[in-house]
């Protein structure tokens, strides 16, 4: 089975997680995958495979004879998609031959040249889109497809490897995706997260990131009478917001800039509140951006009175480079195994996080590398069929490397 036709029977499973959600997982539909998967793993020969009750999906495939003394390599990919957008009745729409157009979606949405002129570079090849409606869901079913495709192959084809450590998170969009991973359990000596991205991308660093939020009381009385009394909380939301850069948000800045985004805000005049995240790949300017969110809340408190604002700051994740530089290792073998099946390598810091950030910092390093889709979080996200027959490739020349592993 090639990897996309795996896909699309992912993407027919709505594994949607939720930031409100207590639970783990977050939504207990992402168990419909996973129980899914384990049991495709089964048939396909690979062991010790176990859904646990946090619904992580771990299996084995152990060494070829005589591999028994190589690395143990991990690969890892998530089951759920961004509640940022519908992953329920995902209708994909494939375009064989696609001409390099724009694509013309339902609710009057196109996927246009204009927004993503990497389109060009698919002329000729096999498109799978959403309908317009929902995401498609190749962020991370994707790397799921891929994952389990290069394994088939390697069985099917008893290609020699060292032991393939393989493991399926929830929760990865809500940045909970390692809260109960089995590091020790896994048993890689190391790992490849394959998430998002074009075939060939090839990740080591990626964002610091944090959660802040502003609750903010005021003084509500009745307006007629409200001079030099009323504190209007919403209005000192905006007061707030107003204090920070206004180049620094992500739709003015790229690489390795950093920002403060405004995620959702809400408000009367006795209470409002404001949600951001903070992301730079500079451990330094990420704990400045931090001490500046700080110093609005100091400011405001001497202005309007302590306890105006309750400012709370949460680290999500770490740049993995802050691991990874001291076993570039993985990167190189990473960078040989795409030359090998003739891709460039496109090495790019994750504007963002990922389970290999956390992973990273938790004993297994975990570099990333791309699936081929594009426009992942939307009803814009497509990707070809040939990129991720590119990725299958990647994966298994990359296993073969390292049956003759030497650092």
């Amino acid at each position: 089975m090639r990897a996309y036709e795996r896909f699309l029977n992912y993407v027919k499973i709505d594994t949607t997680s939720s930031e409100q959600s207590q639970t783990s997982p977050t939504t207990s539909k992402q168990f419909d995958l996973a129980n899914h998967l384990a049991q495709e793993m089964k048939e396909m020969g690979i062991q010790q495979v176990r859904v646990t009750e946090y619904c992580y999906v771990y299996g084995v495939i152990p060494a070829t004879d005589g591999y028994e003394n190589q690395p143990a390599v991990g690969l890892i990919a998530h089951m759920d998609t961004t509640p940022e957008a519908s992953g329920s009745h995902v209708n994909p729409q494939i375009i064989s031959d696609y001409d390099g157009n724009d694509i013309v979606l339902k609710n009057q949405l196109v996927i246009s040249k204009k927004h993503f002129p990497h389109l060009e570079r698919l002329k000729g090849r096999t498109l799978i889109t959403t309908d317009g409606t929902t995401l498609l869901g190749s962020d991370d079913k994707a790397g799921i497809a891929e994952i389990l495709t290069a394994c088939e192959q390697i069985l099917t084809q008893q290609i020699p490897h060292g032991k393939i450590c393989i493991a399926f998170t929830p929760d990865e969009e809500v940045g909970q995706g390692t809260n109960h991973f089995d590091v020790e359990g896994f048993g890689a000596d190391f790992a490849y997260t394959v998430d998002g991205g074009e075939e060939g991308e090839l990740e080591f660093e990626n964002f610091n990131g944090a959660d802040a939020d502003f609750e903010i009381t005021g003084y509500a009385i009745h307006p007629g009478s409200a001079k030099n009394r009323m504190i209007n909380a919403s209005l000192v939301a905006m007061e707030i917001n107003a204090m920070l850069p206004s180049g620094d948000v992500p739709a003015k800045t790229e690489g390795y800039q950093g920002f403060y985004h405004l995620v959702s805000m809400k408000g009367n005049t006795e209470q409002a509140s404001l949600h951001y995240i903070i992301r730079d790949h500079d451990k330094y300017l990420f704990k400045a951006r931090k001490d500046t969110m700080r110093h609005i809340e100091q400011l405001i408190n001497e202005k309007y009175g302590e306890h105006t604002v309750v400012l709370t700051i949460n680290d999500r994740y770490y740049n993995m480079n802050e691991v990874l530089k001291d076993k570039m290792f993985l990167v190189d073998y990473a960078k040989t195994a795409m030359e090998h099946v003739g891709v460039k390598p496109i090495v790019v810091a994750i504007r963002g996080g990922t389970d290999g950030a956390r992973l990273s910092f938790m004993g297994l390093p975990c570099p990333n590398l791309g699936t081929g889709g594009f426009a992942g979080h939307g009803p814009y996200e497509h990707i070809t069929v040939e990129g991720m027959d590119i990725t299958v490739k990647i994966i298994i020349e990359l296993l073969k490397i390292y049956t003759e592993f030497k650092v």
